[in-house]
């Protein structure tokens, strides 16, 4: 009797370490899932972001370069060709030395 409890106990025992085991093990797995996933996530936004990062960059050399037009002409405004170009174009206005040529009416 003494040697039947003992094989129902190591069978018992071998049991409960064969559930645990499983247990463990299905946990294990579904903790590997969940990290792969949240892996395929955090790439999908590191992508997302690299492509944000790639078209802010492109509109910051767009107005960097607008910003570089803006001064040119912001100096071009202030010249005396400028002026007079100006003041021909609006005003009509001519230098004292110039003939105006004025095309004949029909």
């Amino acid at each position: 009797m003494g040697r039947q409890r003992a094989v129902r106990r190591k069978t018992a025992d071998r049991d409960s370490n064969r559930i645990a085991m499983f247990a463990i093990t299905v946990v294990v797995i579904c903790m590997a899932l969940v990290v792969n996933v949240k892996v395929a996530s955090l790439k999908e936004k590191a992508a997302a972001y690299q492509a944000r990062e790639e078209a802010l960059s492109q509109q910051v050399a767009k107005e960097e370069e607008r910003a570089a037009d803006l001064e040119q002409y912001r100096i071009y405004v202030q010249t005396k060709e400028y002026i007079e170009k100006t003041a021909k174009e609006k005003l009509g206005l001519v230098n004292p030395d110039e003939i105006l040529l004025k095309p004949e009416q029909q």
